[in-house]
């Protein structure tokens, strides 16, 4: 079993990376000391893994919340429902919540898990790979609004974070393709040897070779640990980690969170990162082409023709990182190395709108 820490003193906590992790009554026994257990999974994973996971909890007492799939359903509503069921069960703030899925999954119960009682302990369990390389590390739990994306939310770390690679056999190929965006992320703020590595072993990994899966997976995860171990609360280098998602997150809410999958959306938004950074002179020409060419190899969109340019832009507008009126954006040097800037040329905004979307 391969183990990375996310150091965060008295709060630190461990990834574990295996297949079959799921059915190891081990792993529950060794770090979970809850004897109340709220599993929170929804209506496609269910079937498939929790049966598994109840018999490897043992005799602690479990209740579950099934939720539609999809991310429409991370809602404010939701999370209301989950936590109507903890009352209604009568968890006290020694109970834990358990994600069992993928992202929309992890952080809902995550924001459940930090409001009950102002906060109890919270197990992650990705079952896709965009979970497992990003959504499940880190503590970032939220909701969506009509207005945007993650608007409501908390920072709220789990416990735990175990990820059963053998999950990632059920996984839809579009879902696998979507969970590469944020593998192409980490290597494009700070890893230019990954980028070289992910040109050269794309098709194995578009196959679902397990061998090169387990390789992204633990590198993401080493990158995404060391980052939140030096910045939890994203006041400096963790806003890097927000490559791509200022577009991303405005393709998601123009299209009310139902036309494109949260990678997609991404993968689109990494595109226009990077020729965003040409056109403000930042980042060679050649470098923007490289990363164009990967995304469109992973099967993910480089532009979005349902949402037009000034729909996108008030949507960005409204972005968590705006700041005294001013959209601050994650740009690119050169593939590997990522900066923060709100000083950047409008023309070069305006011409990536222009020519990404509509």
């Amino acid at each position: 079993m391969d183990t990375l820490n996310v150091e965060l003193g008295n709060r630190s906590y461990p990834i574990l990376i295996e297949g079959g992790l799921l059915g190891r009554s081990q792993v529950f026994s060794q770090h979970l000391p809850a004897r109340d257990v709220l599993i929170v999974s929804n209506t496609t994973v269910a079937p498939l893994y929790l049966p598994t996971l109840v018999r490897s909890l043992g005799p602690r007492r479990t209740v579950e919340v099934l939720l539609p799939d999809g991310e429409v359903h991370k809602s404010l509503g939701n999370a209301g429902r989950v936590m109507d069921v903890l009352v209604a069960n009568r968890f006290a703030r020694d109970c834990a919540v358990l994600a069992l899925g993928g992202g929309v999954v992890g952080d809902l119960a995550g924001f459940a898990a930090a409001c009950y009682q102002r906060g109890v302990d919270f197990v992650q369990l990705p079952t896709t790979l965009l979970a497992q390389v990003d959504s499940a590390v880190g503590g970032k739990t939220g909701v969506n609004h009509p207005g945007g994306k993650n608007l409501i939310g908390a920072f709220h770390q789990p416990r735990l974070v175990v990820i059963d690679t053998d999950t990632l056999a059920t996984l839809p190929a579009r879902e696998l393709r979507a969970g590469l965006a944020e593998v192409i992320k980490y290597a494009l703020i700070c890893d230019a040897g990954l980028f070289g590595w992910l040109e050269e072993h794309l098709d194995a990994l578009l196959a679902g070779e397990q061998a090169a899966l387990g390789h992204v997976i633990r590198r993401s995860c080493e990158i995404k640990a060391a980052i939140v171990g030096r910045d939890e609360r994203e006041h400096g280098e963790r806003a890097f980690l927000n490559l791509g998602h200022t577009f991303g997150h405005a393709i998601e809410a123009a299209t009310a969170y139902e036309e494109w999958l949260h990678g997609e959306a991404v993968g689109a938004g990494l595109v226009m990162a990077a020729a965003m950074s040409q056109h403000s002179g930042l980042m060679p020409a050649a470098d923007s082409e490289r990363i164009r060419r990967l995304i469109a190899r992973a099967g993910l969109p480089t532009r979005i023709a349902s949402v037009s340019p000034g729909m996108a832009h008030d949507h960005m507008a409204f972005d968590k990182k705006v700041l005294g009126g001013k959209l601050r954006l994650v740009l690119l040097r050169r593939i590997g190395e990522a900066l923060m800037s709100a000083d950047y040329p409008q023309a070069a905004l305006e011409h990536t709108l222009a020519t990404h979307f509509g």
